[in-house]
């Protein structure tokens, strides 16, 4: 079953650490539980959200990739 995102955040020409920086800005404004889904094009980027999720506690649900786009799922812990 696909995952459904609460809301979506394009962050496609942004650069460490910008795709972060808009994530954790998103979450701020999101109930815990909801989704966000982030769109990055930075290679970068599955390195940085697989640290960051692990340094916040915001659940990685799932990682996608697209050729150079990647979708990341992201459950706000609290």
């Amino acid at each position: 079953m696909p995952i459904v995102a609460d809301k979506t955040l394009d962050c496609l020409g942004l650069f460490c650490p910008m795709p972060i920086v808009k994530t954790r800005e998103a979450l701020l404004h999101m109930e815990p539980g909801q989704v966000l889904e982030m769109t990055s094009d930075d290679p970068g980027s599955e390195a940085d959200m697989k640290s960051w999720s692990m340094r916040t506690g915001n659940e990685l649900l799932e990682m996608q990739r697209n050729d150079a786009v990647f979708h990341f799922f992201v459950r706000k812990a609290r």
